[in-house]
């Protein structure tokens, strides 16, 4: 992914820079960053100029000064949080970036480069985030799924990519992201969000499914990126785009819908099964699935009614029951 900065004012485009180059913040967000940024300017443009409302998705904003970015007040960037909601019909999540990006742009501006003596996102609160239960696929389902991989191309690789999802619970930037020399034995190290290495470890199934593939990657006589573990038909590295389609494929092989399950989908399933089933400690889940907060991995801590209701059987005062009067204490 390749990113350019040359519509914006030069003090975004050295915010922006800064953000991917000395905070190492992942080209997505940046580039999120770099859209949420040009939605401000050009609703600043639109109160402050009274520019053409009608043309805001192609209003430039490289015209912006310092000065129209340094006269922004509280009250502004919450008239800008309405305003993304009520007209540009934002999400809460969607807000909810904007907020960080505002946050971010600001603190630079006053912290970093010290260009402005007062913050006015210090203050700026984020929209609540309504959490939902993440979908996942039962334990049924998920070895139903694994063995829908049929057909006469590609079975081996994508199989090991099913397991790989279902079982180490990887991103799908991570999956793609996977050299060969990035496995060693038991052990795979993976390039998470914020750039962040991990390593994650191969159980049995995982090793076998990629030393099956790994066989038949071998036969192919001209690969274009021998560096990448995963391949396309065109021997090029796989890109999440193919990844997301083969997955819908086996998806919808194995009788289930194929709307309603993503890659992402399998990462909440390889969660909840070993949250399940595996007894693992939340902590240790944590540095699984590469969560920085603790907040995050705790939703699956609140999917496993069984397992709460079990919890309560299992306490050893559950079979107790009050001691019954005999007839003649009842009496007296």
């Amino acid at each position: 992914m390749s990113l350019d900065f040359n519509d914006m004012p030069e003090i975004v485009i050295e915010f922006l820079n800064y953000m991917l180059t000395i905070k190492n913040i992942s080209k997505k967000t940046v580039s999120e960053y770099h859209y949420d940024l040009r939605t401000f300017l050009r609703y600043i443009k639109v109160t402050k100029y009274h520019a053409d409302e009608n043309e805001f998705r192609e209003m430039p904003v490289n015209d912006i000064t310092f000065d129209d970015i340094k006269s922004i007040d509280l009250t502004d960037l919450y008239s800008f949080m309405s305003y993304t909601s009520r007209e540009l019909n934002n999400s809460a999540i969607t807000r909810s970036r904007k907020v960080a990006c505002l946050r971010s742009f600001y603190k630079y501006l006053h912290t970093k480069v010290k260009l402005i003596d007062y913050n006015p996102a210090a203050e700026l609160d984020s929209p609540k985030i309504v959490k939902r239960l993440p979908k996942y696929l039962n334990l049924e389902e998920s070895v139903n799924l694994l063995q829908s991989v049929n057909g006469k191309k590609n079975v081996a690789r994508d199989y090991a990519i099913l397991v790989l999802f279902m079982n180490c619970g990887l991103r799908l930037s991570e999956l793609v992201g996977i050299n060969v020399n990035s496995i060693r034995g038991d052990t795979l190290t993976v390039i998470g969000k914020g750039n962040k290495e991990r390593t994650v470890y191969l159980n049995k199934a995982c090793q076998d499914a990629i030393a099956a593939y790994m066989v038949e990657r071998s036969k192919l006589k001209v690969i274009k990126d021998p560096k990448a573990l995963f391949l396309s038909e065109r021997k090029v590295r796989i890109s999440p785009k193919t990844v997301q389609y083969l997955v819908k494929k086996y998806i919808q092989a194995s009788g289930l819908d194929p709307d309603k399950y993503s890659p992402h989908k399998l990462r909440h399933t390889a969660a909840t099964l070993m949250y399940k089933h595996g007894n693992v400690d939340i902590r240790a889940l944590q540095a699984i699935l590469g969560h920085e907060s603790i907040a995050t991995t705790e939703i699956y801590t609140h999917i496993d009614d069984e397992k709460l209701r079990d919890a309560v059987k299992s306490n050893p005062l559950s079979s107790i029951s009050p001691k019954k009067k005999n007839d003649k204490n009842a009496d007296s």
